[in-house]
Formats: C-alpha cells, structure tokens, sequence
C-alpha cells in the first residue's frame, strides 16, 4: 500500500509539534555554545549576538543540516528490520517525545547538555523498545563512533583552541609590543577563519546547493580564494581604520567609517583633535573581572596586572561598599522592604513574573504581555548574571578570575573583531551539525506518513530544515541566556583572545565532524576548548571545577533518562492491551 497514511495523522501532528519543541530546546541550551564568550567577553552585546545567531544558524541548518541528519536517523537502528513502516513512524515520533522532554527540563534547571546525547538516547530508547536491543547499531559505524566522538570532541577541540592562544599569548600579548605584533598576526587569522568558514560550505558540506558536486579543485580553490580575498578586504578596509584608531588614537572615528577605510591610508595624523580627558578609545574588557580585593591596593601578581590600582579605586571601593552597608541595614530595619529595589536575578525573576502574571490577568494587555515575552531574552544582562554568586556550582570566581592575565585591551580590542566572525562560523557549524537532531527524526516521520515506506538513505527536505531551524533560533531568541549565564565567565576568565581561540577550535572540531557525517556534541567541543585555553594559565585553579563537573553530570546523565523516557513511551504504545490481542500499528 502507497500513499499518505492518514489513519496516523495524529501521530505526524505529535511528531511536527515535538519536532518543534525539540529545536526550541536546541537553540535554548546549545546556541550559547556558540555565543556565549563572545558575550562573555564583550566582544558582542547580546543584542547583537542574538542577531547574528539567528542568521549564522538558520543558513547552516538549510545549507549543511542534511548531511548529519541522514546520520541521526539511519546510522542508529538498523531500518530493514522494520517490517511495518508505520511501526518506525512511531519509534522517530517517540525520540523526538523523549528528546524534547528531557531536553525541557534541562534547559529549565540551566544544566548545559548535549542535544546530540539526548535524541541519541531517544533514538536507541524507542529502537530498543521496538525492534529489540540486537538490532541496534552498537558498532563503529553506529553508536561506538558517536559515544567515541563525544570523548575525543573535547580534546580535539581543547588541542586547536590551545594552540591559537598559546601562538596569541606567546607572539602578540605578552610581547613587549603587542600591538605591532597583533598587527601582523590578525591578517593570517582573517584568512585562517574564512577559509574555515568556507570549508564548511563547500568541502561536501552544503547538498541542497549541490556544492558537493563541486571538484577537488575547485574546492580547493574556493578555500584558498576566499580566505586571501578576506584577507584583501581586510587590508583594503579594517587596518587603515584600526591602525588610525588604536596605534593614533582617533578618537572621532565612527564604526561606519570602515567603509572608506582605504583613506586614512593617506589621511594626516596631525589632523587628530586633541582626545578628551578619560576618554577611552576601547572598552575595558575585563570591567567587573578585575577582582583587586583580593590583595586590595597591590598587584595580584607582578606578571598578572597590565595597569596598578590608584588610589582613587580604593576611595571609590570604600564609597561603594558604605552606601552597600546603609542599603543593607535600611533593608533590615525598616519596614517597608518590598519598596527597595535591587538588582539580584532571583528578585529580577520574581518581578518579571508578577508584572507578567498582572498583565495576563487583563486581555486588553495581552499585546503587551505578548511583546514581554518575545523581547524577555534580548533584556538579560548576561554578564553581570555569570559573574554574579550563582551558589555552590560559581564556587570562588573572583579568586578563579584574579588566577587569570589581564592583557592590553587595545589589543583585546583587534581580537575582539575577531571573534564577531569566529563566533559566526562556530554557529554556522552548529546550525550545520546540531539540526539533525531534530530534523532527522522529524524527515523520518514525514516520509513515512507521506508515503508509507520505509525511506531510503536520501536528502532530508529542505521545509524539515527551515522549520526546525526557524524553531531553533525562536529557543536561542527566547530563552538562550538561561544556559549562557552558566558559561562563560563561570567556567574561567574571558576575554577576547581568549574567545578567539576557543570558538575557533570548537568550530574546527565541529567541521571536521560534519564533514565526515558525526553527529558530536558541540556543547563538549565549546566546553573543552574553554577548559583548555582555561589551563594556559598554567594555573589549575583558574577553571571551575564545580561547573565542569555539572557540564559532565548532565552529559552522562542525558542519553539513559532521554532514552528511557522514548523507551517506555513506545514499548507501551506498541504492547497496549486490546480487544483481539496486543495493539499493533498497520
């Protein structure tokens, strides 16, 4: 029998919606992966981060999301043991259930998992339920080359990220002239980073463009051509601009004044008005970082300090901490402690809520309600929030942030341009590599319930792509802080050299698997790539433990509840009590 099964309508509708839920989770807990130490740095707002996500992981997830999902939903279970289609339409809807609903509470308790884990888990859970563990793909082209690659993704990843900071730390930013040196060394990165970017794209990496038809030359070429074109636009437009305004100091330079970049080429310095006391031509990136209480009106360490502590920090320590004494005990003597405003993120939280809850209750608000909610994620102060007590898993953050060094910040500034690009290659490759994990059950689903025959290794359809993709970036959009505020600057000190290399190792590793068809759990290549970079500081104290270890409680933990959940959820569809026997589909 051929055509549309629609007896089983409601189970295409359970899988579409979970299919949506699961991406939502997706761009919630794994995007900030690949944002979060650009924020965490001050590379990037959040605004402008969230922004450049939904564009980076939308086009990765349409152009290059069809190669791993054919992976997620044909490598795991053996589809020939399948005798009735409608059975495996069931099994794909089942791990996308199990998936997303683990996934959900996850997210909710901010415990970074790996999404990649999690349908894995649903997956084999439903697979085993159906058709018996024996007829799982146990074996190196299975499941052993997926739990392998979540084992040596950190490593590999932490290897590249290790080696692009140690080449910065040791070439540009502890050299007697770090800005000369980072001059020579950011063109080479520009070209190293497109030509990654490009890789991506074209090495096999984009079948609903047909680019993997491309020739071994061509990809070659195409490579190698984008990455020195980069590199030409790099030195036609950002370097006449950066050099006038970091070495010279033009203070009355404007971001869009790189568009006529190739001017100040020829432009006199002599032109450059006077600069404005305790103006600064870049921000301070380690503003809130600088933890001096620690040995307060010393250096932490000789080599570990760019700049001394003047007086006139300790006079403005000791008036912050008088007017936090008065605040403290007005709040505890008077009585009226619900009128004095503070700023924690528990209280913040509370607030949201009641305004929200005041709203709800008036339908004439609900545009307004409606409007809160989707703008909620934009309005977090990431930042403050990771650096802020997050109890017992924070551990000691001042002490593991004044482990770190504290570098130039005119030459943190040329890293920082950097890290824009790096952060979007790193979430191209997750949109890439990560959709698959909704989109590949949910092709599964479709081309069953439209056909009703077990699908063949083919490309998944390109409205699967868009629509877990669009789902994807509403999670990133809605709710990606919760799982960010828990990175970055929580796990170790960061910066923008620093976020440089690790997004950029992350995103390397993440290619490389995309390429060769491994689903690997981005959340464990960012990880490990922050813990290595976090040892260059040849400080072990300098990483938070407590944090990493929560990072490994959830990835342990991810594959065994999600399948179990995907597990019971089908075995008891399947073997429901009926008149005539057990229940089967057909």
């Amino acid at each position: 029998m051929t055509g549309k099964l629609h007896q089983f309508d409601y189970v295409f509708a359970i899988a579409m919606i979970f299919a949506a839920l699961d991406a939502w989770n997706i761009g919630a807990n794994d995007v900030s992966n690949s944002f979060a130490s650009s924020v965490s740095s001050r590379s990037l707002k959040y605004w402008q981060a969230m922004i450049l996500a939904g564009i980076m992981e939308f086009l990765g997830a349409v152009l290059a999301g069809s190669r791993v999902s054919d992976t997620i939903r044909s490598k795991i279970i053996n589809l020939s043991t399948f005798d009735n289609p409608s059975v495996l339409m069931l099994t794909m809807a089942c791990a996308l259930v199990g998936s997303s609903l683990w996934l959900s509470l996850a997210t909710k308790i901010g415990l970074p998992v790996s999404t990649t884990h999690s349908i894995v888990g649903g997956v084999i859970g439903a697979g085993v339920a159906a058709v018996g563990a024996e007829n799982i793909v146990w074996g190196w082209k299975g499941f052993s080359q997926i739990v392998a690659s979540w084992f040596i993704a950190p490593c590999i990843a932490g290897a590249f990220a290790s080696i692009v900071f140690l080449i910065s730390k040791y070439g540009v930013l502890e050299r007697k002239n770090s800005i000369r040196n980072a001059f020579f060394l950011i063109p080479i990165l520009v070209y190293l980073t497109f030509s990654v970017l490009t890789m991506l794209i074209v090495w096999k990496g984009a079948p609903n463009l047909k680019l993997n038809k491309l020739s071994t030359n061509t990809i070659i070429g195409s490579i190698f051509g984008v990455g020195a074109v980069a590199t030409a636009i790099y030195f036609i437009f950002l370097h006449p601009y950066l050099w006038r305004r970091v070495v010279h100091e033009d203070w009355t330079l404007k971001w869009y004044h790189v568009f006529i970049g190739p001017i100040y080429y020829f432009k006199s310095i002599d032109i450059i008005p006077p600069k404005p006391e305790n103006y600064e031509i870049v921000r301070d990136y380690y503003k809130g970082k600088k933890h001096e209480e620690y040995n307060f009106g010393k250096k932490i360490d000789e080599e570990n300090v760019v700049e001394d502590i003047n007086s006139s920090d300790i006079v403005k320590f000791n008036e912050d901490l008088e007017k936090l004494e008065t605040k403290t005990q007005a709040s505890i003597q008077g009585n009226n402690v619900g009128n004095i405003q503070t700023n924690t993120p528990l209280e913040s939280s509370k607030s949201t809520k009641q305004l929200w809850w005041s709203l709800f209750k008036k339908p004439s608000q609900w545009p307004k309600l409606i409007w809160l909610i989707v703008s909620h994620g934009w309005t977090q102060d990431v930042i403050s929030n990771q650096i802020s007590s997050g109890g017992f898993l924070s551990g000691d953050i001042k002490d593991m942030h004044s482990r770190a060094k504290y570098y130039d910040n005119k030459v943190e500034y040329l890293f920082s341009l950097l890290q824009a690009i790096t952060a979007c290659t790193m979430s191209f490759a997750h949109g890439s590599n990560d959709i698959a994990n909704a989109a590949g059950p949910l092709s599964t689903v479709y081309q069953i319930w439209s056909s009703n025959k077990i699908p063949t290794k083919s490309s998944v359809p390109v409205w699967v792509l868009c629509y877990t993709a669009a789902c994807l970036v509403i999670g990133c959009w809605t709710y990606g802080y919760n799982i960010m505020r828990n990175l970055g600057n929580r796990l170790t000190l960061q910066s923008p050299s620093r976020g440089f290399a690790i997004e950029l190792g992350a995103a390397l590793t993440t290619i490389i698997a995309t390429q060769l068809s491994i689903p690997v759990s981005t959340t464990q290549s960012a990880v490990g790539a922050t813990v290595f970079v976090g040892f260059c500081n040849k400080d072990i104290k300098a990483v938070n433990w407590r944090m990493v270890a929560f990072c490994y409680f959830g990835w342990i933990f991810t594959l065994p509840c999600a399948g179990i959940i995907a597990g019971l959820l089908n075995g008891i569809i399947l073997n429901a009590p009926r008149e005539g026997g057990v229940y089967q589909l057909s």
